[in-house]
């Protein structure tokens, strides 16, 4: 996939682990450009996209606000709890995404780049890196998380964290990972250490 002499990495792992904070502190620290997946996503149902009118014909009102707009929370419910319907959403909104990153990756001419996708490898887009960072946490902080940021039921949470791979084997396969069950100290000395030295990295 990567043609050119780019450290692309891909940070990734389970939702709630603290990709965000790790990819914000990346961009703001060493200017790095952070190519987002879930930005791609939600660009794939803006308003009268033919994904979104897709999803629409499919779920009709069950998942539309009376202004047009997607309710996303309402989506995540069907989608958590029915793999087939899942994996129909999937199968929409994956390629647009693999093909929106592979144009800014080949467009990119930064010497390293980050491309934080939470799917990584739920979407077969590992191809797409050089290395693989998984930020781990533990299942009872991503549960906290989920309660406190997105209003979720732990029911909800839970469900969300299921349909995911296991982020302890995500990080089995992965070449860095970061711990994030201290504090965000703790957590951003990490990222210095890797960004700093390439070195370290089994790739």
């Amino acid at each position: 996939m990567n043609t050119k002499s780019q450290r692309i990495i891909g940070l990734t792992g389970g939702i709630a682990t603290g990709k965000t904070t790790v990819s914000n502190y990346i961009n703001k620290i060493y200017k790095i450009p952070v190519l987002d997946a879930d930005i791609y996503a939600r660009k794939a149902v803006l308003p009268n996209s033919p994904i979104l009118q897709e999803i629409f014909i499919r779920y009709g009102r069950l998942v539309q606000f009376p202004d047009g707009q997607l309710n996303r929370q309402a989506l995540g419910d069907i989608i958590f709890n029915d793999i087939e319907e899942k994996q129909w959403l999937e199968s929409k909104i994956h390629p647009y995404v693999k093909n929106k990153l592979e144009k800014k990756i080949s467009q990119s001419k930064y010497s390293t780049i980050i491309l934080s996708i939470p799917l990584l490898f739920e979407a077969r887009l590992t191809n797409f890196v050089t290395e693989i960072w998984v930020v781990y946490s533990f299942r009872k902080e991503q549960i906290n998380r989920l309660i406190i940021n997105n209003n979720m039921t732990k029911k909800q949470a839970e469900k969300r964290i299921s349909n995911q791979i296991y982020v302890g084997y995500k990080a089995s396969l992965a070449d860095v990972v970061l711990y994030n069950y201290s504090t965000l100290e703790v957590l951003y000395r990490q990222v210095d250490f890797y960004i700093k030295n390439k070195t370290f990295i089994h790739v």
